[in-house]
């Protein structure tokens, strides 16, 4: 199976192209990666998605399936992106797989069980995801919440974190923020926080995910294909009403 996947949910961008294996091993094999230069995702994705296809010997009938970068990320970017494969995967009448940033950032750290994933959303916040992670040979992920906290909030969620009924221990904090590594590890040097310091994830690890989501069903159509923003706009901060 043939999957291409995007994200342009951040200030850089990719695409990937991955060819997935039938059978009891399931393999995916990333054929080749294309960066995308961040604030030209509209005039460089789709070229780019062709010239990819064209380098390889495919064209677009061959593609399967669709993966791509739901968010949380730029606003901008994120539309652009989740435009492009919902306008392909409505053509060619295949899947699509919406993959979280914030999931793709709790899987690309070592740790498994709960695992808490932050993301610099600026101003002073971060957007964080509480997630259970299974092990690397059952690959499972319980997503518990995403949430925006500001920098303190998160910081104090980690040194604290809740563990009632059903809510395990926080094994690892997972981040490719190097300041909000450096604050959690800062704080929670006492309660022996973990912290894992990952690079920023590309379409690579979308598209290993999204094969993962696939395998299991979980793919929307083309009309259900939804940004996951966690913030408003500021057109929708400023447009509200005041009381």
């Amino acid at each position: 199976m043939l999957i291409l996947a995007a994200d342009t949910s951040g200030k850089q961008g990719s695409i990937a192209l991955a060819q997935c294996g039938a059978g009891e091993n399931c393999a995916i094999d990333i054929i080749e990666v294309v960066p995308l230069t961040g604030g030209a995702f509209s005039a460089e994705l789709v070229p780019r998605i062709a010239a990819l296809l064209e380098k390889h010997g495919y064209n677009k009938n061959d593609l399967e399936a669709f993966a791509v970068a739901s968010g949380p990320g730029s606003f901008t970017g994120l539309r652009v992106g989740l435009a492009a494969i919902k306008a392909l995967a409505e053509a060619l009448r295949k899947p699509i797989v919406a993959v979280s940033l914030l999931e793709a950032v709790a899987r690309s750290g070592a740790a498994r069980g709960r695992v808490f994933a932050g993301l610099d959303a600026g101003r002073g916040d971060v957007y964080s995801g509480d997630y259970e992670l299974g092990p690397k040979t059952r690959a499972h992920t319980l997503m518990r919440s995403e949430r925006l906290l500001s920098r303190e909030e998160f910081v104090a969620e980690v040194i604290n974190p809740k563990t009632g009924l059903g809510e395990n221990k926080l094994e690892a904090v997972v981040t490719p923020d190097a300041a909000l590594a450096e604050a959690v590890q800062s704080a929670g040097r006492s309660a022996g926080i973990r912290v894992e310091l990952i690079e920023y994830p590309n379409s690579c690890v979308i598209a290993r995910l999204g094969w993962e989501h696939l395998q299991r069903g979980e793919t929307v159509a083309p009309e259900e294909l939804e940004a996951n923003y966690i913030r408003h706009s500021d057109a929708e901060i400023f447009s509200k009403p005041k009381p």
